[in-house]
C-alpha cells in the first residue's frame, strides 16, 4: 500500500473523502501574477518603480520581453499542478506602438490573449496607476488637479475594456483589480476630499455596466506605503463602503493591513456585504514587504476562512509577492503551490463534526481534533494530485527550474 492509499484510509476513519478533495482542489484556480517574472518593471515604458513599490535583488535572468516572460511562466505552470489563472498589469502591453496608459486598447494585449487561450488559462487585468509622471505628486484618480484626474479615470476605463475582452477570448470572467497609491507623506489638513473625489471619479468609471460573464471590477485598499505614511484615501473604510455599495468585488491584499492585522479574519465579513471577494495572498514580514508566500499560520487560516463555511466559490484567489533576490521562477512555483497545500489541508478537515463541537460547548473536543488533525498526511494526498497532473512531486520541480536556469537565464545576462 503507497502512502497515498494509507492516507486515504486514515481521513476516511474521520469522513474526510480524499478524493472529493482532490477533485475540489483542481477547481480552486489561482490567479498567478505576471510582475514576478520582472520585478514589477513591465515592457511599455523603461521608468523606475514609484507608488509605495520596490523589489530588492538582483538575481539574474529577468525577463526582459514579453516572449521571454512567457516563457518562464511556461515552466513554472509546468510545476504546479492544476488550470490556474494569469494577472497582468496595463505596464505589461505587448506591442511596438508608443501608446500611452489611457490609449491602451485590447489589441496590445493580443499575444497574451493567444498564449492563455492556447493554454486554456483565464487572464486577469490590472490597471497600472503608479510608476507614471501624472502619479508623481502622489495623488491619481483623487488629484485635485482635473487633468491629472482625467487621465486616470481613462486609463482605468479602457482597462475595463481590455479585462472585457480577456473574458470574451478565455471564456470566464477576467476581474480586473483597481489599487491606487494615492495618500500623503505627512498629515493631511482635509482627509475627505480626496476621497470625496476618488468615489466620484470611481463613479464615472464604473457607469458602463459590463457583462459579468465576461468582466468583474474589484477595489484594493491600502493602510499607508511608502511616500503616503500618514494618510491613504483608499482606506480600508473606504474601499469596504465603497465596493459594498456598488456591488462590485472588494479586495484584501495580506500586506495591506497593519503588521499585528490579518486578512483571514476579515473574509466572512466582507462576504456578508458583498457578493463576491478577490484576494491577494503575499507575506508581509515587515507590514507589505511581499514576501514569498509559505505555509505559515495566516496562509493556513486564510484557506480554512475560505473552506470551513464554503465561501471560497465566491473568492478570487490570487498571489502578490515579488522577490528578485531568488531564482523568479522558483518564486511562482513555492507560492502557488503553498496556496494550493493550505486550501488542501483546509479541504481535508472533517469540518462537520467541528462545527458540532463547537456548537454543543464541547470546546475542549474542537481544540483537541484541531490540534490532532494538524499532523495527519495531507502531504501524501498533494503529490497524488501532483502524481494525476503529471508535475513533479514534493521538491523534484526544483531540478527543472536549476536546468532551465543553466540553459536559459543565465544566458540572458551575458
Amino acid at each position: 500500500m503507497n502512502n497515498y492509499e494509507l492516507a486515504k484510509e486514515m481521513y476516511a476513519s474521520i469522513g474526510v473523502d480524499t478524493e472529493e478533495a482532490i477533485a475540489r482542489l483542481a477547481r480552486a484556480p489561482i490567479s498567478i501574477h505576471c510582475w514576478q517574472g520582472d520585478d514589477v518593471k513591465g515592457f511599455l515604458f523603461n521608468r523606475a518603480l514609484s507608488g509605495g513599490i520596490q523589489t530588492t535583488g538582483n538575481y539574474p535572468g529577468r525577463a526582459r520581453t514579453a516572449e521571454e516572460l512567457r516563457a518562464d511562466l511556461d515552466l513554472a505552470l509546468s510545476l504546479i499542478p492544476g488550470q490556474h489563472r494569469l494577472s497582468l498589469h496595463a505596464i505589461y502591453a505587448d506591442t511596438d506602438e508608443e501608446v500611452d496608459l489611457p490609449e491602451l486598447a485590447p489589441r496590445h494585449f493580443a499575444t497574451w490573449m493567444d498564449w492563455a487561450a492556447e493554454k486554456k488559462l483565464g487572464l486577469d487585468y490590472n490597471p497600472t496607476c503608479f510608476s507614471h509622471p501624472m502619479a508623481d505628486s502622489g495623488m491619481t484618480i483623487s488629484s485635485a488637479d482635473p487633468a491629472v484626474r482625467d487621465f486616470w479615470i481613462a486609463h482605468c476605463k479602457t482597462s475595463r475594456d481590455v479585462s472585457e475582452a480577456f473574458g470574451r477570448r478565455t471564456g470566464t470572467p477576467s476581474l480586473t483589480n483597481f489599487w491606487f497609491p494615492d495618500g500623503s507623506k505627512d498629515i493631511p489638513v482635509d482627509r475627505e476630499g480626496p476621497r470625496a473625489r476618488m468615489a466620484a471619479a470611481l463613479d464615472q468609471v464604473f457607469a458602463e455596466k459590463k457583462d459579468r460573464a465576461l468582466h468583474l471590477d474589484a477595489l484594493e485598499s491600502k493602510v499607508f506605503g511608502i511616500g503616503a505614511e500618514s494618510y491613504t484615501v483608499a482606506s480600508n473604510e473606504f474601499a469596504l463602503a465603497y465596493a459594498a455599495t456598488r456591488d462590485i468585488a472588494y479586495t484584501l491584499d495580506s500586506g495591506h493591513f497593519h503588521p499585528t492585522e490579518v486578512i483571514s479574519d476579515k473574509i466572512s465579513s466582507v462576504l456578508l456585504f458583498t457578493k463576491e471577494l478577490s484576494l491577494h495572498v503575499s507575506r508581509p514580514v515587515r507590514w507589505d514587504s511581499d514576501h514569498v508566500v509559505i505555509m505559515d499560520d495566516e496562509l493556513q487560516a486564510i484557506a480554512h476562512a475560505l473552506v470551513r463555511t464554503n465561501l471560497l466559490d465566491r473568492t478570487h484567489v490570487g498571489l502578490d509577492y515579488f522577490d528578485a533576490s531568488i531564482n523568479r521562477i522558483a518564486a511562482w512555483v513555492i507560492g502557488t503551490r503553498n496556496m494550493q497545500k493550505a486550501l488542501l489541508r483546509a479541504m481535508l478537515e472533517p469540518t462537520k463534526a467541528l462545527m458540532e463541537s463547537e456548537l454543543a460547548g464541547d470546546f475542549t473536543a474542537r481544540l483537541a481534533l484541531v490540534e490532532e488533525y494538524k499532523t495527519y498526511p495531507f502531504g501524501a494526498v498533494y503529490d497524488e494530485y501532483c502524481r494525476r497532473m503529471n508535475v513533479p512531486v514534493r521538491e523534484g520541480w526544483l531540478a527543472e527550474v536549476r536546468r532551465y536556469e543553466r540553459d536559459v537565464l543565465s544566458n540572458r545576462n551575458a
